[in-house]
Formats: C-alpha cells, sequence, structure tokens
C-alpha cells in the first residue's frame, strides 16, 4: 500500500496497443505529452493510452467505437505539455498543479501568456520535489547547496520552475553555486551517482525506478525541505501540501524518513479539444480505473472522487463534466 502522506495546513510509447477500428471514415489520433521516460508522467500518459485502446471495440463482440489512436510520447514535462497544447501540438498533457495554475492564471512564468483556454480533466498522483545529495557532497540541507554542482533540471520542466521558486523564496540564485546543470530526469541520476553533480532536484510520484538508483545503488540521500521557508509556500499556495517519504518504505536503503514539499500530477487538455475526445477518454480511465492502478505504485491510492478535484485550478472540460455528471460526481 503507497503510504506517502500529503498533508496540509487549512518502456515503450505504444505499450503493446492494439490498432482501432472507427465507427468514423477515419481514425482520430490524440497526444498526450509526458515527461522524461523514467519518469511517472511517461507511465500516466502511457496508461491512458493503454486504457484507450482497451476498450476500443475492435476485434470484440462489444467495445467502444471511439475511433481513437492514442500516443504519448516523452517530452520536456509540464511548462511544455501546457505549451505544446496551447499551440494545438498535443491534445493532452500531463502537468504538475502549480504550472496547471499559473498558466490558467497567467502567472510566475506564464505572465503575460495566460493560457485561458487550458482546461483540468482529473488529477493523478502526489509528486513531492525531491532534493537528493550524494554520499560525498556533505549535502545535509539545503543551505549546504551552495558552492556545490547542482542540477535544477531542463529548461520548462516541472522540477526546474520548482526549482526557481524555491530559490528565489531562500534568496538565492544559480551564481550562488559552484555550478547549475541543466540535465534532464533521465541524464541527471546518472550524473549524481558518476560524481559529476553534487545534488539533483526531482519532482515525481513516489516510488520511483531512477531515484531509487541513485538511494539504493549509489548511496544517495534525500535533504529535508521543511524549514519556515517551505510551510510559508505551502500556507500562501493551494497547488503545494507537505509530503513525507517514510525510511525504509520505497527505497531499503533509506535511513531517515524525508520531509518535503510538493504538487499534485495533473492531466490536462484545452477548450478546443472536442467534448466527445475528452469524454472517450476520460471513461476509458475511469471504467477501468482497477486496471490503471496496477500500472503504477503512485497509483495504488486513486480516488475517483479526489481525481476529480484535488489540484485542479483550470474549469473541468466540458466533456468530463459530461462523464463525472453520469456518475453521480457532480
Amino acid at each position: 500500500m503507497l503510504i506517502i502522506s500529503f498533508f496540509k495546513k487549512a518502456s515503450v510509447v505504444a505499450l503493446g496497443l492494439p490498432l482501432l477500428c472507427s465507427s468514423l471514415s477515419a481514425a482520430e489520433f490524440i497526444s498526450i505529452g509526458t515527461g522524461g521516460p523514467t519518469g511517472v508522467y511517461f507511465v500516466v500518459g502511457n496508461s491512458v493510452c493503454r486504457m484507450v485502446h482497451k476498450e476500443a471495440a475492435e476485434g470484440r463482440k462489444s467495445g467502444r467505437k471511439h475511433g481513437l489512436r492514442c500516443a504519448a510520447p516523452s517530452t520536456g514535462g509540464s511548462n511544455y505539455n501546457i505549451g505544446q497544447i496551447k499551440e494545438g501540438e498535443l491534445q493532452f498533457g500531463v502537468a504538475q498543479s502549480d504550472w496547471q495554475y499559473h498558466a490558467v492564471n497567467g502567472s510566475s512564468k506564464w505572465e503575460g501568456k495566460k493560457f485561458g483556454d487550458l482546461r483540468a480533466v482529473f488529477s493523478v498522483h502526489p509528486e513531492p520535489f525531491q532534493l537528493i545529495a550524494s554520499s560525498s557532497s556533505g549535502i545535509n540541507s539545503w543551505e549546504d547547496l551552495k558552492g556545490k554542482v547542482v542540477n535544477i533540471g531542463n529548461p520548462g520542466s516541472g522540477q526546474r520552475g520548482t526549482m526557481e521558486v524555491l530559490m528565489k523564496a531562500k534568496g538565492m540564485s544559480v551564481s550562488d553555486f559552484k555550478q547549475a546543470t541543466e540535465l534532464t530526469s533521465s541524464e541527471q541520476v546518472g550524473a549524481l551517482c558518476d560524481g559529476k553533480v553534487d545534488a539533483i532536484a526531482y519532482t515525481v510520484g513516489v516510488p520511483n525506478g531512477a531515484i531509487g538508483q541513485a538511494i539504493d545503488g549509489c548511496g544517495a540521500h534525500f535533504v529535508n525541505l521543511n524549514s519556515n521557508v517551505e510551510k510559508k509556500l505551502v500556507n500562501e499556495n493551494p497547488f503545494y501540501a507537505f509530503a513525507n517519504i517514510p525510511a525504509g518504505t520505497f527505497y531499503k536503503e533509506q535511513k531517515n524518513d524525508a520531509v518535503t514539499f510538493g504538487v499534485m500530477a495533473t492531466f490536462v487538455s484545452s477548450a478546443d479539444v472536442s467534448a466527445e475526445i475528452v469524454y472517450e477518454v476520460v471513461r476509458a480511465v475511469f471504467e477501468n480505473l482497477d486496471d490503471f492502478k496496477k500500472l503504477h505504485p503512485a497509483f495504488t491510492n486513486l480516488d475517483p472522487k479526489q481525481m476529480i478535484t484535488n489540484g485542479l485550478s483550470a474549469p473541468l472540460h466540458e466533456g468530463a463534466i459530461n462523464y463525472y455528471k453520469e456518475q453521480g460526481w457532480m
């Protein structure tokens, strides 16, 4: 059982997918933006595709003749996905709850670029912002990062955005580090274990294979993020919550509980995507939620009533609302 607790004051892209048939003259292709290939976003997107294709009628006596074909490639993460949805290049994407908030409200990195047509579909798993340091780094607190080589994440990624928020709140800049690298989520653990960087930051669901490689494979450790600075961020921002990652539960070499803060992973779309398409995608996930939950440990405790509310600051898409009302959830 996934026992990561959130508390707050107040692989391959196709995954063995069958081709679909449709009552339509041509299939409708949908693309879902995800994240790095080692992260849970990648699993979310491909799991959604798997459920969409599971619902398809081809080769069966029953099924949904929705005509949808789905792909979920690896992408640059939250802000990249939202930007590509805005441009019409993606129909759906996985994004941190904070960047959903900022995009629809035109704040933070989205100031002057407000995406008023961004639509929430559902939320998925909690994903704490995790700061991990190598065993030889001498880093045991945020303040110890000064003068070290720190990977702040690739531009456009959710972890880069959260890192910048925290740096600003802490009164720090990249000049405080010996070097600030911009490695992707799939590159940074190797660099940490190889001694090329002293610390990395990762916003990701728990457990995560790459984090496990760092902690169980090369002796890295979590750095707690529970000072008054983080408490202020949580109290002032509805999309943040504290998280506890208990020792020895997900990573056998984790010796101490880790306390940090984080966001929710959310599934988003655009008002320009038809209600029919969104309805079919939502239906595919919720009608097969038990199967969906088996595809990653981070999904274990998903609850439909929480998935349609938690971390969602953009308006719900009409197609999602139609399904939720059918189920009596709204």
